[in-house]
């Protein structure tokens, strides 16, 4: 019980401190979004999207109630146009805490201004596709699968796509947590000034 209210503690304060951080100020996120650009499974969707919004890390833990919470930039043809946070509240049978960083692309000008004008949200039956070291992974309501990429092969062909607009992927940093939906994600967006 001491280690679940040390977990609800630390999740707490992570929502705290990242609060904190200005809403106008941009980040040199180029050294996070790497792992993205690297992987052979998400590399494509940067060349072919409209625009992207990236959480370098998303905080996430639960004992029963869980929350997760983010700060990040949105951007459109390689600029940043805006700052976004990312909220989810849970309930039901979860348990642990993880950190992980989270890129939504965004396959054209509908999709991005659905982001931008606060209509976008995940539901229950999102999934994204997770990006590991040497290994293609998704996640989502339908279950877990993972396997090894061989030759060159396109974002699609690896299990990245585009579902109402939008293709989203996660690398996990660290933690354990036994609930992996991304589902009930909730976006704020606010414009450079």
């Amino acid at each position: 019980m001491k280690r679940a209210a040390w977990l609800i503690a630390t999740f707490l304060c992570l929502l705290t401190a990242s609060s904190v951080w200005a809403e106008s100020t941009i980040k040199d996120y180029s050294r996070q979004l790497r792992t993205f650009r690297e992987s052979a499974v998400s590399a494509p969707f940067f060349h072919d999207s409209y625009g992207y919004a990236f959480f370098p890390t998303v905080g996430k833990g639960a004992v029963g109630i869980g929350g997760a919470y983010g700060k990040g930039q949105v951007y459109r043809n390689g600029r940043v146009t805006g700052t976004a946070s990312l909220f989810k509240v849970t309930i039901g049978f979860q348990l642990g805490g993880q950190a992980f960083s989270e890129l939504i692309f965004f396959k054209n000008r509908r999709a991005y201004d659905r982001f931008i004008n606060g209509s976008f949200e995940l539901d229950a039956t999102a999934s994204a596709v997770a990006i590991t070291a040497g290994a293609q992974a998704t996640t989502g309501t339908a279950g877990n699968s993972a396997g090894l990429s061989s030759g060159p092969q396109t974002g699609q062909q690896l299990g990245g796509h585009y579902v109402n607009g939008t293709a989203i992927f996660i690398h996990t940093k660290g933690g354990l947590m036994y609930e992996a939906a991304i589902g009930g994600q909730k976006f704020t967006f606010t414009p450079l000034k």
